[in-house]
């Protein structure tokens, strides 16, 4: 079982009562973060090949990266 699997299966019932309505939005964020910050990682910071990896636009990758509190700078080699 993969890490995406893994956090969609830790979501019990009472989650899906007490996110109704938001479920989607909440494990977009969830995952969203981490999955970024692999990307950065695997690519040493570099945004334009995380973008490729990720299969978005780089600046829809810089505005996530904003928007998370991400710091790319802290995979530079």
């Amino acid at each position: 079982m993969d890490i995406l699997e893994r956090k969609i299966v830790e979501l019990d019932d009472s989650l899906y009562k007490e996110k109704q309505g938001i479920l989607y939005k909440y494990v977009l964020e969830a995952i969203e973060k981490p999955l970024i910050e692999h990307a950065l990682e695997r690519t040493y910071g570099n945004q334009l090949k995380a973008a490729k990896i990720l299969g978005i636009n780089r600046n829809t990758m810089r505005t996530k990266i904003k928007k998370l509190g991400i710091d790319p700078n802290k995979w530079k080699i």
